[in-house]
C-alpha cells in the first residue's frame, strides 16, 4: 500500500497501489487456500447451485463440505490439492472434506460468462447418517473416500451427471433427495474414475498405523533436506535391507526412493507456491543433488517442468483478482438500483 498525506497507508483497496499490493500478498500466500462458507439450508440435504464466470468463489479455496462440480461451458486448467489439469464442458470432479481446488477459465479479460458450472455440496455427517439409515448406501463410502484426493469421471459419466444436477437446481423435497441418490448412484458404478491428488499430498493414518513404519515415515519427513539412505533407514527400522525393502513396499505401495522423491516434489510444490525462492534453491533444499534430475523427477511425477507448474499457479491466484473485481461491480450495480 502507498501512503497518503498524514504517514498512514491508503486502504482505499481500489487504487491501482492497493490492488498491487493486494495481488502480492496473494502470490506470496498461494499456499494458504481460503476458507469458503457453504451454506446448505437447514430445511435441505444438500446445496445445489450454479455460477458463472468471474466469481466470488473462483480461487484457491476449501470447505470442510464434499463437492460435486460439472463445468458446462469454457475451458481451462483447475487445480485440486497439487494436482493440476486441463478441463473443458463434460469435466466431472467430485472433492472432499477441505480438499483445496480451484477451476481457472481461459476468458478474456474482462468477459464473463453466465454459467460456468454446476455444483452440489453436502456435509459429511449427512452422509454418514444416511448411511446409517440406508443400508443400501455403503457402497458409497469408497467414493467417499477417494474423493479426499479429489476424483475425475470420464465425459460420458459428466454427460449423464447434466440433467440429474440440472434438475436438481429447483427440485424440492421427495424429488430432491430421490436425484441426489440418482447421482450417487451414476458417480459409485462409473468406469474409470481417477484420483487426481498424490497419495503424499494428503497423508492416510491408517497405511501408518504400525509404530515402526511410522518412526521411520517420521524421520523422512524430517530430513527431506538431507541424503537418505534405503541402508540407514534399514538400521533405523531395525532390519536387513532386503527385509526392510519388502517392509517399505509393502506399507507404502511404492519402493523407498519413489515415496521419498514424491514427498520431496510434493514439498518442493510448496515452495514454488511461495514464490520466494528460485527453482534451483528450492531443488537443492527438497534434497535432490542436481537440478537435471529435479526436472525430470518433477516432470515425471506433474506433467510439466516446476516453471511451468508455478506459471500455472500465479494464474490460480490472480483469478482470485478477478473474482473480487467482479464482486465489487457486482454491489455497485445492486447500491445504484441497476
Amino acid at each position: 500500500m502507498h501512503t497518503v498525506s498524514g504517514g498512514k497507508a491508503c486502504q482505499c483497496a481500489t487504487c491501482g497501489d492497493c490492488r498491487a499490493a493486494r495481488t502480492d500478498a496473494r502470490r506470496a500466500n498461494l499456499a494458504e487456500p481460503d476458507l469458503e462458507l457453504v451454506a446448505v439450508p437447514r430445511d435441505e440435504s444438500c446445496k445445489v447451485w450454479s455460477h458463472g464466470y468471474p466469481y466470488r468463489t473462483v480461487r484457491w479455496h476449501f470447505h470442510p463440505e464434499y463437492e460435486i462440480q460439472l463445468i458446462t461451458s469454457t475451458t481451462g486448467k483447475y487445480f485440486v490439492g497439487d494436482h493440476i489439469g486441463d478441463f473443458a464442458p463434460g469435466n466431472l470432479v467430485m472433492t472432499g472434506p477441505n480438499l483445496p481446488h480451484n477451476w481457472v477459465s481461459h476468458v478474456p479479460q474482462g468477459g464473463r460468462v453466465d454459467e460456468r458450472c454446476l455444483i452440489v455440496q453436502f456435509d459429511a455427517d449427512f452422509v454418514v447418517r444416511a448411511i446409517k439409515a440406508l443400508p443400501e448406501l455403503k457402497r458409497v463410502e469408497s467414493l467417499l473416500n477417494a474423493a479426499c484426493w479429489g476424483v475425475l469421471f470420464t465425459p460420458e459419466t459428466g454427460a449423464a451427471a447434466e440433467p440429474i444436477m440440472r434438475e436438481m437446481l429447483n427440485a424440492h423435497g421427495l424429488r430432491r433427495i430421490t436425484l441426489f441418490l440418482a447421482l450417487l448412484d451414476l458417480l459409485v458404478q462409473s468406469m474409470g474414475p481417477v484420483k487426481l491428488a498424490s497419495a503424499a499430498y494428503r497423508a492416510d493414518p491408517a497405511r501408518y498405523a504400525e509404530t515402526r513404519i511410522n518412526h521411520v515415515l517420521s524421520y523422512i519427513g524430517r530430513n527431506l533436506s538431507q541424503e537418505l539412505r534405503e541402508s540407514e533407514l534399514a538400521e533405523l527400522a531395525g532390519q536387513s535391507a532386503s527385509a526392510f525393502s519388502r517392509y517399505f513396499r509393502r506399507h507404502t505401495g511404492v519402493p523407498f526412493v519413489q515415496y521419498v522423491n514424491r514427498l520431496r516434489i510434493n514439498l518442493a510444490c510448496q515452495l514454488l507456491m511461495s514464490g520466494e525462492l528460485t527453482i534451483t534453491d528450492i531443488c537443492y533444499q527438497v534434497g535432490f543433488s542436481n537440478l537435471s534430475n529435479f526436472n525430470r523427477q518433477f516432470l515425471s511425477l506433474k506433467n510439466m517442468s516446476p516453471s511451468r507448474w508455478r506459471a500455472y499457479q500465479q494464474l490460480n491466484a490472480a483469478s482470485a483478482d478477478e473474482s473480487s473485481d467482479a464482486g465489487r461491480v457486482t454491489s455497485a450495480l445492486c447500491h445504484s438500483g441497476a
